[in-house]
């Protein structure tokens, strides 16, 4: 089938897969060949849904999988087009060698607070994990050389997450993404071919989901967390990927009868709960809720990691599976898939068997608490238009703009202005006209939080100035995502 963009006429190839990745992927190798210029505009979704011959949401969902890797831009009110950057030059071997710096004034979600990593106590824990493994164990193979530490690690979550296992149920992961990435050939093998998936949420773990081979199914969130009800609208649909204890960017707990709900949904269908354990640790108003794999053992699976708690660089995460899934892992290599350096996997133990980790985790939580009510305290003072939502917990700040901020401007100036900051139209896969940020303050010094809100500030106003330059013309929240 032919489809016309711009004055090209591209070829959307039959096959298997779903329509919506030939989509995508048949646009993206366009643009990355330059067959379609910077600048063009695309065809309206219900346009080209009509000439496909297919839904408009597969359209869209293409669409915002382009915006979300950067080869597409989409304004509302505007027609989606191909970015001016969609096709990067190689970077040189100067940048390779040279990370690129974290914004001056550091806005953005997801990254803990760099300064703060325990590096005398890691590099301890570290000397005696070299030390203290065995010459056997440096052999590296890691369901043998972890087991110790995946006691450990067990007890902790127990302790901690009111996790129900034991040892033989947990693997170790290099991460959250990798792990979903091994988890997903899993389920694929085992039949699945599509996921629920909240909207908002992160697109890393959607996307992941989708290059594997698992179509995201967006389910909307409220003030209660997923909305299970819209889960028995897709009757073919035994997945669903969950942030419970702290969604994400909503920042709002899963009520204790959605729990209720969804576990019934999964007993009842023999579906699966994947449950991303993300910054559960944090919690400043009370206690945090417990796992929701404690309450369901058999029908969900839990992902962490330590890129919240102490860095990304750790690269060090695990999956608790349930009991009945554990013989679907004959056959697939664990070691070279998943497995972190059993040398990582045993310092994490030291850290937890000498009291170091939960010592760290105290002073996070207390670094955290403050810092998140001083930017608070300065959001209601220089930003009284802006409304932040969402628990106290966590490294992050859901926050409602004025009506009709042109959101995607914000972004432009404050970067402009050093500051870090992401629309939270990137983390929808619905298009919505409500604009909002979604603030981070993990990494923010606490002296620069004032001066920070004072440059928000700025550059809401250096972005309705330019709106009233323009004729008033304004629009909501910028690009439609979907991961």
């Amino acid at each position: 089938m032919l489809i016309a963009v711009g004055a090209v006429e591209l070829l959307l190839p039959p096959g298997p897969g779903p329509l919506t990745r030939r989509l995508a992927a048949t646009l993206r190798t366009a643009v990355q060949q330059g067959r379609v210029a910077a600048g063009t505009a695309l065809p309206p979704s219900r346009t080209l849904a009509a000439e496909i011959g297919c839904s408009r949401w597969v359209v869209t969902e293409a669409y915002g999988q382009l915006v979300a890797e950067g080869y597409l831009s989409a304004t509302t009110g505007s027609a989606t087009r191909v970015r001016a950057t969609a096709t990067p030059a190689a970077p040189s071997a100067e940048r390779l060698r040279k990370p690129q710096p974290r914004p001056e004034f550091d806005l953005t979600p997801g990254v803990p607070d760099l300064a703060s990593f325990p590096r005398s106590r890691w590099a301890e824990a570290y000397r005696r994990a070299v030390l203290g493994l065995p010459n056997d164990l440096l052999a590296g193979r890691a369901l043998v050389a972890t087991t110790a530490a995946r006691g450990i690690l067990t007890d902790h979550l127990r302790r901690t997450r009111q996790v129900q296992e034991d040892p033989t149920q947990l693997s170790l992961t290099t991460g959250s993404a990798a792990g979903m990435g091994w988890l997903t050939a899993l389920l694929v093998r085992l039949g699945h071919t599509r996921i629920a998936v909240e909207d908002p949420s992160w697109p890393g773990l959607r996307a992941v989901a989708r290059r594997g081979g698992l179509s995201p199914v967006p389910v909307p969130v409220d003030d209660q967390g997923i909305v299970v009800e819209r889960l028995h609208r897709h009757r073919d649909v035994r997945l669903v990927l969950v942030t419970p204890a702290h969604q994400f960017p909503a920042g709002v707990a899963l009520s204790a009868a959605r729990r209720l709900e969804l576990t019934d949904w999964a007993r009842r269908t023999g579906g699966l709960i994947i449950e991303d354990d993300y910054d559960a640790d944090f919690r400043y108003d009370g206690t945090p809720v417990a796992s929701l794999q404690g309450m369901a053992p058999d029908r969900v699976i839990l992902l962490g990691s330590l890129s919240k708690a102490l860095s990304p660089a750790i690269e060090l995460g695990w999956i608790v599976m349930p009991q009945h899934l554990i013989m679907s892992l004959l056959g697939l290599d664990l070691d070279r898939i998943i497995s972190p350096s059993p040398l990582t996997a045993e310092a994490l133990a030291v850290l937890i068997d000498q009291g170091w980790y939960d010592q760290h985790l105290r002073a996070q939580r207390l670094r955290y608490r403050r810092r998140r009510e001083r930017l608070v305290a300065a959001l209601a003072q220089q930003l009284p238009g802006v409304r932040v939502t969402g628990l106290a917990a966590g490294l992050h700040l859901p926050v409602s703009l004025p009506p009709g901020t042109r959101t995607g401007e914000v972004v432009r100036h404050g970067a402009g202005l050093g500051l870090g900051l992401v629309d939270a139209a990137r983390y929808r896969i619905r298009r919505r006209e409500d604009p909002g940020l979604v603030l981070g303050f993990g990494n923010l010094r606490d002296s620069r939080v004032d001066e920070a809100v004072r440059r928000l500030a700025l550059a809401m106003a250096m972005a309705k100035g330019a709106a009233t330059r323009h004729g008033g013309r304004s629009s909501g929240s910028s690009a439609l995502t979907a991961g």
